[in-house]
This record gives structure tokens, sequence and C-alpha cells, in this order.
């Protein structure tokens, strides 16, 4: 489908509305290659695994074809031991575009024992994964056009095993929940919440690699030399333990609790989209439910009125606040009291931003807040639309539309800005970037209650 097109689709009528659209679907046209869309032209130049998840909710508003073949782009590359790497390079680009990159990485051959891709590099680690909520989402899109492709018979297996990865060999902590092992692995790269784990790593020398990101970023805006010599460090030890978990030293473990809400998730997806298939369901809500369980058991801060992480290295929380300790509102099935009292956090004083109403990343009152660094305090848009979404789970309906609003009004004011200063409100990071755009064409195009695999069970289930 070529690009005026997806611009020409049916539109909301309001002229405002149309005029964002319109800027949104321009994004992810610019930043299509062909087969998967890049998060940016500039700072962000190969596929990213949750970027292209968030990216296909969006495309199939404007292209149901197109996000199949996001996500079908993206599993490709999934190597054998179920993992679905964070990133897809671009072998066009050359390897200084960007850092880590396939040279330092070396998939398919330090992480052959481990069933790398032989003809695609990628990195060895991790996302959050968000796939199969983004798969179900994309086939309810347009169902007859996903049953005639047969995209949810294709995608299925793999996403199966993807799950099976992460609670398998991931369950470090031997709880029920699935561990990361790198802080890239969370998406919420340099998040205060990793602060104490980091100090137990010797960083890689500054000379040792040059970082790419600086070219395109502010130093202000991104992690410091130091924390990043750490992430190097960490992923020099995983790739030279070609990328086993069971082998790697694992100096940071941690269970982070956006993660597993987000796995959770998936499961009930999952689930939904293999009763489409005539295949049962009972193993995968059963595990989302586990996992729920574990959630609430393991990470829950009564007192605190959040989620907190796990550092598995001391079995304790860690004591910081981060939007990753909301996100778990996702969920569906979180016990009432846990509900009232996220809802009470997301409300208070330490998420409340003066400037918008999105989410700071960071605990605005924390001893690290930063309003500008990356994830120590800016606001973001992807986790703004999981906790919109959480909202709506839970019958919050006044909060989801007063955060879907601003939310559409600074996507839109920011020129869909990577994420936001919570006190100015000023566009940070790099601009027209992918799942900011990807996420406000969903939000023009679905007002109401969220559209939740378990929902579409019970309904077809009475029909």
């Amino acid at each position: 489908m070529n690009s005026p097109d997806l611009l020409d689709r049916p539109a909301p009528a309001a002229p405002a509305d149309l005029t964002l659209r319109r800027g949104a679907a321009r994004v992810l046209i610019d930043n299509w290659t062909g087969a998967s869309t890049v998060p940016s032209r500039t700072l962000y130049p190969h596929q990213w695994s949750w970027d292209s998840a968030f990216v296909a909710i969006g495309l199939r508003h404007l292209s149901v074809r197109r996000a199949q073949r996001e996500l079908e782009s993206l599993l490709a590359a999934q190597w054998a031991d179920g993992r679905v790497p964070h990133i897809v390079f671009n072998p066009a680009l050359p390897h200084g575009a960007y850092f880590p990159s396939p040279d330092f990485w070396r998939s398919s051959t330090a992480g052959r024992a481990a069933g790398a891709p032989s003809a695609t590099e990628t990195s060895g680690i991790v996302q959050p994964p968000v796939h199969a909520l983004a798969a179900w989402l994309v086939h309810r899109a347009d169902p007859d056009e996903s049953r005639r492709r047969g995209f949810l018979a294709r995608v299925r297996p793999r996403l199966a095993a993807w799950h099976d990865y992460l609670l398998d060999r991931r369950d470090l902590g031997g709880g029920g929940l699935a561990a990361v092992v790198h802080p890239w692995e969370p998406g919420m790269d340099n998040s205060p919440c990793w602060d104490r784990a980091l100090q137990r790593i010797e960083p890689s020398p500054p000379d040792t690699f040059r970082r790419a990101d600086l070219d395109h970023g502010h130093p202000a805006d991104r992690p410091t030399d130091l924390d990043y010599g750490r992430y190097v460090r960490l992923a020099t030890e995983y790739r030279d333990a070609g990328y086993d978990d069971r082998a790697a030293p694992h100096r940071f473990a941690v269970e982070d609790p956006s993660f597993n809400a987000l796995l959770a998730v998936s499961e009930l997806a999952l689930a939904a989209l293999s009763r489409e298939l005539g295949l049962p369901g009972e193993r995968h809500t059963e595990r989302a439910s586990a996992l729920t369980r574990a959630l609430v058991d393991r990470l829950w801060d009564a007192e605190a009125g959040l989620f907190r992480v796990r550092d598995l290295h001391t079995g304790a929380h860690v004591d910081e606040a981060s939007v990753s300790g909301l996100v778990p509102l996702l969920v569906p099935h979180l016990p009432a009291d846990v509900v009232r009292s996220l809802h009470a956090t997301l409300t208070g004083a330490r998420f409340s931003a003066p400037a918008t109403r999105l989410v700071p990343s960071y605990d605005l009152t924390g001893r690290a807040f930063d309003p500008t660094r990356y994830w120590r305090g800016p606001a973001w848009f992807n986790t703004a639309w999981l906790i919109e979404r959480g909202l709506r789970t839970h019958g919050l309906t006044r909060d989801a539309d007063v955060l879907r609003a601003d939310f559409l009004a600074r996507a839109g004011r920011s020129g869909f800005a990577e994420y936001v200063d919570p006190a100015t409100g000023a566009a940070r990071g790099t601009r027209h970037f992918s799942w900011t755009a990807a996420l406000a064409l969903d939000l023009l195009a679905t007002a109401g209650p969220a559209d939740h695999p378990e929902r579409h069970d019970a309904t077809e289930a009475r029909t």
C-alpha cells in the first residue's frame, strides 16, 4: 500500500483530529523501511522489539496488512530458544550508525548455540513482551483479512515459544516471574530502579566503545558515560557466555513489574488468539492468573501504593518509585484494594506532573528525579498509553479520558516527540518518533473501553 493510500483512509471528522491523524500517519510512512518501521531515522535506525509492537497497534488503523508485516518481520528474527531480540539490524547501514552494533553482539556466532539466526544479525537481549497483545489487536482490526491471510496461524507458534522462553529460562528467581538481565531489557534504560544493582558492575573502559547516541541526542538527556560503561560490561559478559541464561553470571538480575504485567496481559491475548484458531487457551489463561498472583505476592508494596522492582541478588525490593510500578494497572484481575491504591498513587503528588497529565517516569519527589534525563523523570507516551488502557480496564474512565486528551494534544504539539519534560511540558528527545505517532493513531480511533482479549472471548461465547 503506498503512502497516499495510508493518508486517505477513513478518518475522524473533527478538523483537529484529522490534522493529528495525518501528521501521525506521515511519521509512520517516513519511518517505514519496506519491511518494518524504525523508531527514529536518526537516533534509532534499526528495528526495535517493543517499538514494533506499539507501531503495529497504531498501523492497524491505517493498513492491517502493514501492521501484520511489522510483527512478522520482527518474529522472523526470533532465536530457536524462543527469545525475540530487542534489535534486528538493517544490514544496509554501517556499523557506526548505532552502538552497540552487530559486530559487538556477534549474534550469529556467539549466539549460535542458543539458536540465533545465521543470516540476520540481532542483539542478544530482549524487551517487554507486548507482541501477543499487539497481534490480537491487529487481528481484531480486520478479522476477515487476518483469517484470509492466516496471520494468527503464522504468529501464534512464535509467540508461544517467546512466552515459554520467558517463563522457563528467565524465571531466575524461581517465583514464577520473568527476570531481566540488562537495564535495556525492561525498556526503561536508565531508571533509578537500576542504580543500586549497577553499582556492583565495573564499567567497561570508555575508550573501548563509542556512543553513537550522543551524535543525535543531547548528553543532558541521555544516560551518563558511567552508566553506559556498565551497560556495555553486562552485555559483553552475556555475549561471552554464549547468551546462555543458565551459564551467564547475570550480575544484574531483577524482576520488573511492568515487564511481567505485559507478559500477563499478553498471555491473555495468546489465549484469545489460540481460541480464535480453534485451539485450547486454558494454559495461557492459567499462566496469566499465575503471573498476576506472583506480581502481587512478590512485587506489591502496599505501604508505597505501587509495585516495586525485586533485586534477585539481595531478594529485596528496590526502594524507588517508578512508572514501572504503575503499569500493572493494565492487568485485569488485580485485587480491588491494589487497584484503589494504584489509582491513589497515580493521582497523588508523586506522579501528578505540573505541566502534563502524562505520567512521569519516576517519582517527582524522589531523590534521583531529573525532568530531562531519559527514564529518570520525563513523561513518555508509550507508558501513558499503557496506563490509559489500565484505567479503562478498571472502569476509571474519567481519568482515562483526561489522560487520553492530554496525550493527543501533546503528541501533536511536540512534533510526536519521544517524551516530554513533566515540569514544563516541553518536548524532549528525538522528534518524529514512531510509537508516539502510532499510539496517537490508536487513541484517536479507540476512545471507548479498552479492547481486552477476555471481553471478546466472553462475547463470542454468548453468541
